[in-house]
């Protein structure tokens, strides 16, 4: 078959995949732009953050597959590929434990202001007095909203470091619940008001887009923290800026409501300029060697299986 790779995808795998008689075309610059004249006579298109929409699809003339090499698939148009007899298929589980280490990360960095520390040091400022000033974790509520594969990795490394943990899941898990020895809340607005951390694992659909809005900030705790590593959409930016100034709520993103696209190296920052008790990172929640190698090979499972018997892996729609 004919594959176009439209993202960054490991060597070892592309040579897998030619080893088996497939045609690669390997091109991690193309945007939704540029793809429609580069999917040209390609089977199947396999694409990590590069969007894909209608026109995309409507130029593959015999495209049959599309592989979203990671778990959320909010970037391509999955009911007009069903439209047009296109298959898309995701690969779940396999960046969990990378997107939850991030997590977990930017949970102590907050909390021991690690970005501030180095800062202050690189620019010769010694102030023990006031970095010596610190919270822990140890004994604190984390909620986690959305218990999926990612928010479940969450759960196990938050009790590790002696943390009690609660969740909010659109859907009722029991089974899980228990495993985990997690309590369960009725609603987010009660988990804000008891949670010391708040994480967000959820899906960008029409039902969580803004879900995290003013409503939900002002029922968190002054000074809680509010961690976001999942999708931009979920979170109304001024709104959690607004937070951060009046609740001293601080925050540590991956994921924002806008951002540059693959190739830019400018991003509009304006809203979070300044503020202090704020942290950042690149969108690079699922951007360790181990994910994306354990996502290559689930790409390469789904081609296999497709080749072999034209079945779907993981297809969503």
């Amino acid at each position: 078959m004919n594959i176009l790779i439209a993202d960054k995808f490991p060597a070892h795998w592309k040579e897998v995949l030619a080893k088996q008689g497939h045609k690669i075309t390997d091109n991690p610059a193309l945007d939704e732009n540029s793809l429609p004249a580069a999917i040209a006579d390609n089977e199947v298109l396999i694409v990590r953050s590069t969007k894909v929409p209608a026109a995309v699809i409507d130029a593959g003339k015999h495209l049959k597959l599309i592989i979203r090499a990671g778990a959320g698939y909010d970037t391509i148009d999955i009911s007009h590929a069903a439209q047009k007899g296109v298959a898309v298929c995701n690969c779940p589980g396999t960046n969990s434990i990378a997107v939850a280490e991030l997590a977990m990360g930017l949970m102590l960095a907050l909390d021991r202001r690690l970005v501030h520390n180095t800062r202050d040091l690189q620019n010769g400022i010694w102030n023990k007095s006031e970095y010596s000033k610190a919270k822990g974790i140890f004994g604190r509520t984390l909620g986690i909203i959305g218990l999926g594969n990612i928010g479940k990795e969450v759960a196990k490394r938050a009790q590790a470091f002696g943390m009690k943990v609660v969740t909010y899941d659109p859907y009722d898990k029991p089974e899980i619940f228990t495993e985990l020895h997690i309590t369960p809340e009725p609603d987010i607005y009660t988990l804000a008001g008891l949670c010391d951390v708040i994480t967000v694992h959820l899906p960008d659909t029409p039902q969580t887009h803004g879900l995290f809005n003013k409503k939900f900030f002002d029922a968190m705790k002054p000074g809680a923290t509010f961690i976001n590593t999942a999708r931009g959409g979920l979170v109304v930016t001024q709104d959690l800026v607004d937070a951060m100034k009046t609740k001293q709520i601080r925050a540590a993103l991956d994921v924002y409501e806008t951002e540059p696209k693959a190739n830019d190296k400018v991003f509009n920052f304006a809203p979070f300029q300044g503020v202090e008790n704020f942290y950042g990172t690149h969108h690079i929640g699922a951007s360790t060697d181990q994910a994306q190698d354990a996502v290559a090979q689930r790409a390469v499972d789904i081609i296999g299986e497709y080749a072999a018997t034209g079945k779907f892996l993981f297809r969503v729609n």
